[in-house]
């Protein structure tokens, strides 16, 4: 199964690309530890303050990183925003 990552932008700077894909994931945990090797040792400090999104909706409204996923699924990480 494949899936699309869309990284953060920091993370995208990193990697030098604004997507990628990855192979032979099943659950949201599969992707943050592919996504981890691939971005490399500075991806803990990208994603610290990322929320993770399947096709739109943040994983804590679903099965967190055990999320199962369905080929072709668009996972996100996304910067948290806050406003006054």
């Amino acid at each position: 199964m494949r899936v699309i990552v869309e990284p953060t932008y920091e993370m995208g700077k990193a990697l030098g690309a604004d997507r990628f894909e990855l192979e032979d994931v099943e659950t949201v945990a599969d992707v943050v530890a592919q996504a981890k090797r691939k971005v490399g040792p500075d991806f803990d400090r990208l994603a610290h303050t990322a929320a993770v999104v399947v096709n739109g909706v943040m994983i804590n409204y679903r099965q967190g990183l055990r999320t199962r996923l369905a080929d072709g699924d668009v996972v996100g990480f996304v910067m948290a925003a806050a406003g006054g």
